[in-house]
């Protein structure tokens, strides 16, 4: 299949436009014109209309856009909120930041139509802390969009009033999920709540509240334009529409592909420039390091969010990380653990203490030091974070050492066993083991 029939740009149509980011820009290539389309319809249609096009969650989760919508409860005399989650900290991941880097118009007139729908006039966009550049400029498109009568009061003579603010985070990834957000937001520090009640009902400042990712809200225009159908003809009968994958590691072509829903590794591979002069895939990740590691027999795997399922993993955020045969798993699980050790928010124990003490074990199986036991140990941590966690922070800690037990053992025994010479000396290991 050629490169054309692979990719199907629609959120990433603009991106190499000279100055798209710019509103004159914008307008000029139909910026705007699903907002005018969306704002004379019911926002009852909207929300119907998004249900029809099976829209689903952009961010990692794959809950249908539509019904999470259609959840705040109307005519209750209280704010409606709606939240952009534009946190991205997932390892691997990097579509939302580049998209609002390229065209921050196109996620202000996807706010805009979504508020509408839900009958909001209050709207926030969470950007992570260190995305200074992407904050700048989509503070700029705001400015621009409040200038032109696209934010604000009575906008496009529709009587709809809508205000819009950036607020750049502290750097947590806790914060991307959706109810630390909503405490960050609120001033807090940033630690999930107890769900229920959930954000539909009790969110932001109490209100009911929808929180979207930064692509999810982004498609909204297009189907607005194109319709439930159109937006159909792509993806898969359950997953439909295009997606983002952003794909790294040891390819030729690193970078941002948009593709059907049902795209497989074997095609992106081929969009990206296959792998690497020297190197063989070994093993990789569908959806970012949260999601269970793939192998080179997974390479067919249709990459939708039933299809990732049915293989034993997840579609996440489609961070493709691709990894070679001189890439080695057992130290990049522990790099992965030490990361969600270090960023556990620690309000629960078995997400606080289960990724502290892998990554001990998983170092010293590193330097040498490890036991058969160690992995059977792994594997009781993992059992013993998985559904017993706050959030699905530690659910996601325990796919990496899982599933690359699964499908990897032989490489934990190797340095186990001494075939492989450990990664740590054993004076790293002991100034490890002090902290």
């Amino acid at each position: 299949m050629s490169e054309r029939e692979l990719l199907t740009p629609v959120l990433t149509k603009r991106w190499l436009s000279p100055e798209a980011w710019k509103i004159s820009v914008y307008e000029r290539l139909d910026g705007y014109s699903g907002l005018r389309k969306a704002i004379k319809a019911h926002p009852d249609d909207l929300i119907q209309l998004v249900k029809d096009s099976g829209l689903r969650g952009r961010g990692g989760a794959g809950f249908p856009t539509g019904l999470k919508w259609g959840f705040i409860p109307q005519g209750d005399g209280k704010p409606h909120y709606l939240v952009v989650n534009a946190d991205e900290g997932e390892p691997g991941t990097c579509k939302d930041l580049p998209y609002m880097m390229a065209d921050p118009h196109g996620l202000i007139e996807g706010i805009v139509i979504a508020s509408y729908a839900i009958r909001a006039n209050f709207a926030a966009i969470y950007i992570r802390g260190e995305a200074v550049h992407a904050a700048r400029r989509l503070r700029n498109a705001v400015d621009e969009a409040y200038a032109r009568g696209y934010l604000g009061r009575n906008i496009l003579g529709s009587g709809f009033d809508l205000e819009l603010v950036v607020h750049s985070g502290a750097g947590a990834y806790i914060c991307g999920e959706e109810t630390a957000l909503l405490d960050s937001l609120e001033g807090y520090r940033g630690q999930p709540r107890l769900k229920p009640p959930f954000p539909a009902v009790a969110g932001l400042y109490g209100g009911p509240t929808v929180v979207n990712n930064v692509e999810t809200i982004a498609s909204v225009p297009y189907i607005v334009l194109g319709g439930a159908e159109w937006w159909k003809t792509m993806g898969s009968e359950k997953s439909p529409g295009p997606k983002i994958f952003s794909i790294s590691g040891r390819v030729n072509r690193p970078g941002q592909y948009e593709c059907h829903l049902g795209i497989t590794l074997r095609e992106l591979l081929e969009l990206a420039g296959g792998m690497k002069e020297g190197h063989r895939l070994k093993f990789w990740t569908p959806g970012g390091s949260s999601t269970p590691l793939f192998t080179d027999e997974h390479l067919d795997v249709p990459l939708d969010f039933e299809g990732a399922a049915a293989a034993g993993s997840m579609l996440g955020t489609t961070a493709v990380q691709v990894f070679s045969d001189q890439d080695d798993v057992v130290y990049a699980t522990y790099r992965w653990i030490a990361f969600y050790a270090h960023e556990s928010c620690g309000k629960c124990t078995p997400c606080r203490e289960g990724n502290y003490w892998m990554v001990q074990v998983l170092r010293r199986i590193l330097s040498g030091q490890g036991t058969k036991a160690d992995l059977d140990t792994l594997l009781d941590t993992c059992d013993n974070i998985f559904g017993r966690s706050f959030c699905a922070l530690g659910d996601g800690a325990t796919s990496p050492v899982t599933s690359s037990l699964k499908y990897f053992r032989d490489d934990y025994l190797d340095y186990i066993e001494g075939r492989k010479a450990p990664y740590f000396s054993a004076e790293q290991a002991a100034l490890a083991g002090a902290h």
